[in-house]
């Protein structure tokens, strides 16, 4: 605890020089052996942000055989992660009589308690009011640099069908009964949400280290405890890849080929929200660099193909401030009515003159240490306009996490969008 407490005492400068956010939180950007020298993509910006761990590219994932799995067991499964008990029928239910357990749940209780008191509360009244319109507009929800944060996406755009989070973070799969089984399992889930709980974004190499410490092997089995700790029943999940036009297919099941190069892994839950909507959530493992644009295109394709978006983007280490992510930045420019970001999102040099109408919350101030070359000028001259004096952000959010730092801007698109 007093190791706790005196972290929070040099927050945020100090946590993010020790930490990899993720895209999200992991924002990242590797230089490819094919790229030119001076490139930035996804991986880099991590390893960089990271200054305890050696900048080595992610191993090649091997192939594996991608099963759908058994629906009850799924939801089980994202109770027993999320500390809540699962089914008396459940193949779980002996694992959750265990001591073990029966304290890992009290914790989570106890910490998910205090963030539905420090955030949801005020995030969910926030956006009830300040997102109404946008929540009648928002069929599609395009979270790019997510990780596996469904949690904050859901929060802020309850009301939405369809969620695409894209991230660095391999896709994953429902955790095996040997994984649920290790006595490094509740440690590891501990730390893994302790800065997405505190901070709202998470610590990518560290959770990366502690996920696998367990064979928990990606952003599939914290998006299935955010899932139920949000009050959505799982109904499917489902393996799936994005081929090489865009086009989203079945994942392949065969374990002796590898797959199409230019494949982007994914998956597919389908939900039942607290009030009975059905819910889809897509996530893909890719780099949205232009370099891994361009090796892999299908990402924007797919992205082109659901029609008008809002797009969403938080604590995003300023990635698409760069020109290394040019194609994304436009991507998101081009198809989005509307747009929810912090400061670490697109800059605001990139918007179109007159394109655009800005609602700004909270306070701008100039970034943390490790991104101050992000500074906005434009930002602090809309911040302190007298005339039209932004309006107030009851919580925190973001790498200036405090409430009474964060900030929050909604741009609505004036003109038609593009074709």
């Amino acid at each position: 605890m007093y190791f706790r407490t005196a972290a929070l005492r040099f927050l945020p400068s100090a946590l993010l020089l020790l930490t990899a956010c993720s895209e999200s939180n992991t924002k990242t950007e590797m230089v490819s052996k094919t790229a030119p020298a001076a490139e930035e993509t996804m991986a880099s910006t991590a390893a960089a942000m990271d200054s305890t761990k050696p900048a080595t590219p992610p191993a090649a994932p091997q192939p594996k055989r991608l099963t759908a799995p058994d629906t009850a067991y799924a939801q089980d499964v994202a109770s027993f992660l999320g500390g809540q008990r699962p089914s008396q029928n459940s193949d779980l239910a002996k694992l959750a009589a265990q001591p073990a357990w029966q304290a890992f749940a009290t914790d989570q209780d106890r910490s998910w308690a205090k963030y539905r008191a420090t955030h949801t509360t005020s995030m969910t009244k926030w956006a009830s009011t300040e997102l109404d319109e946008v929540h009648r507009s928002s069929p599609t929800i395009f979270y790019p640099f997510s990780g596996p944060d469904f949690l904050n996406v859901f929060t802020m755009f309850p009301t939405s069908q369809t969620y695409v989070l894209m991230g660095l973070e391999p896709v994953g799969s429902v955790p095996a009964r040997t994984s649920l089984e290790s006595p490094k399992l509740f440690p590891a889930v501990k730390a893994s949400l302790w800065s997405v709980l505190n901070f709202s974004f998470f610590r990518t190499n560290d959770m990366a280290v502690d996920l696998k410490s367990v064979e928990l092997d990606g952003a599939l089995p914290l998006m299935m405890l955010f899932a139920a700790r949000t009050g959505n029943q799982i109904i499917a999940i489902r393996p799936v890849q994005l081929d090489a036009s865009g086009q989203l297919t079945d994942a392949p099941t065969d374990t002796t080929q590898a797959a199409h190069p230019k494949a982007v892994p994914g998956v597919e839950m389908k939900l039942r929200s607290p009030d009975g909507q059905p819910k889809t959530v897509y996530y893909f493992s890719t780099d949205l660099s232009n370099h891994g644009l361009q090796v892999k295109p299908a990402p924007i394709q797919f992205v082109r193909s659901l029609g008008p978006l809002t797009t969403y983007v938080k604590s995003a280490t300023y990635l698409m401030h760069k020109l290394y992510f040019s194609e994304v930045r436009r991507l998101v420019l081009r198809h989005s009515r509307y747009i929810l970001q912090d400061d670490s999102g697109i800059a605001m040099k990139f918007f179109q003159k007159g394109a655009w109408q800005f609602n700004y919350y909270g306070t701008y101030k100039r970034p943390i240490n490790l991104f101050a070359k992000h500074y906005q000028p434009e930002l602090t001259a809309a911040y302190t306009d007298t005339l039209h004096r932004p309006k107030a952000l009851p919580f925190g959010t973001g790498y200036n996490w405090r409430q009474t730092d964060s900030n929050l801007l909604l741009a609505r698109r004036l003109i038609p969008l593009a074709d």
